[in-house]
């Protein structure tokens, strides 16, 4: 009697590495598994808040302005049909990621939960909010005044004072050791939130609530501020990765300069000491650029968070040389906005020609626990 013996195939070999799954074969069944709704998530939304705010700055570039000196004259001599196209591509593409984000919490809420309890990821829950917003501040279709408008800014206002309740009122009731562990770097954006939606209540001549709005935005600030800055030198909250989003030091005071001038009517000395901060955080973090050298070893959606701190610091300096006349002033502001142009082109560059990167093969909340704060959103 003889014996048959059946060979069965052996099933594939996986590798676990960090939080994601490296499978040695059948590449393309983890192309099914992990979609791009699955890889996708709100850390993508810096690219809109640099095109948003892009189409902002040039905007302001745009007024009309005393001084002979000034970069104005020189970009008020392009088409108003370059404006209109930088707005309306900004617009384009904040839909589209907002669609995404939309069909995502569809069929994939697990993601959205764990992604709302993950600390860096439910900081860029603000990024939509405030590129609605600054869209809507720098619309050529509306005018302060309209009932469209002040409606749009309620829409778009109140998911943020929402988030607000969740994400400062955890820093409340959760212990004293949870905002040393939970906050860093992105935190900055929910301040800059609340710093938006004042800054576009004060252009629609709402005061009082622009002045309430950019109380609660700086008390928390000031509180971030010195958190962050006690563990400022070898902190670990954060991989080096995500290093680009230290530049969000700067961004917060530049914003806050500017929602000021805006709430006041002037860029006075309040506005001039927040945007002497901003320079001031600006420069320390240039001046260490071994901090960034890991981070820009392979391109993603992190390098965005360079584009968009720029820009507000640019923004910050156009209106201080506005008030402030003088060769310095303006050099100054042509420098940051050529700075700040040149980084977002080459990042629509670099988003253009190595789109595959921006969507690595893994899930970035896959198996992480809510308050595991030694995790981070890598991508």
């Amino acid at each position: 009697m003889s014996i048959v013996v059946v060979e069965q195939p052996l099933p594939p070999i996986t590798v676990r590495v960090s939080n994601f799954t490296a499978p040695c074969m059948n590449s393309k069944k983890l192309d099914r598994d992990l979609s791009i709704l699955t890889r996708f998530h709100g850390g993508y939304f810096r690219i809109s808040l640099s095109l948003c705010s892009q189409a902002l700055l040039w905007k302001t570039l745009r007024k009309p302005t005393t001084d002979d000196h000034a970069l104005r004259h020189i970009v008020r001599m392009l088409p108003s049909a370059a404006f209109v196209f930088l707005w309306s591509f900004a617009l384009f593409f904040l839909v589209v990621l907002c669609v995404l984000y939309a069909v995502r919490c569809l069929l994939r809420f697990d993601s959205i939960k764990a992604e709302f309890s993950h600390h860096v990821g439910v900081n860029y829950l603000f990024a939509p909010w405030i590129s609605w917003l600054l869209l809507l501040q720098c619309t050529p279709f509306l005018h302060p005044n309209d009932i469209s408008y002040r409606l749009l800014w309620l829409v778009f206002s109140v998911p943020i004072l929402v988030l607000d309740v969740k994400i400062y009122g955890q820093w409340f009731t959760e212990g004293r050791k949870y905002l040393s562990t939970a906050a860093n770097p992105t935190s900055h954006i929910t301040v800059i939130a609340n710093l938006v939606v004042a800054a576009t209540a004060a252009g629609m001549g709402w005061r009082e609530s622009a002045m309430c709005v950019f109380a609660v935005g700086m008390a928390h600030y000031l509180v971030l501020f010195v958190t962050l800055y006690q563990r400022f030198v070898g902190s670990d909250s954060l991989s080096p990765m995500l290093r680009p989003v230290f530049f969000l030091f700067f961004a917060a005071p530049s914003m806050a300069s500017l929602t000021w001038d805006s709430i006041s009517g002037t860029f006075d000395t309040t506005s001039k000491m927040l945007f002497f901060l901003s320079l001031f955080l600006f420069a320390g973090l240039v001046l260490r650029p071994t901090m960034f050298k890991r981070s820009m070893r392979r391109f993603g959606v992190a390098w965005w968070a360079y584009s968009f701190p720029l820009t507000m610091l640019a923004l910050a300096a156009t209106e201080y040389a506005e008030k402030v006349k003088g060769g310095v002033p303006n050099t100054m502001m042509l420098l940051l906005s050529l700075l700040s142009l040149l980084v977002t082109f080459t990042l629509v560059l670099f988003t253009i020609l190595k789109t595959t990167h921006l969507l690595p093969y893994e899930d970035p909340f896959s198996s992480m626990p809510t308050s595991a704060h030694h995790h981070d959103l890598q991508h």
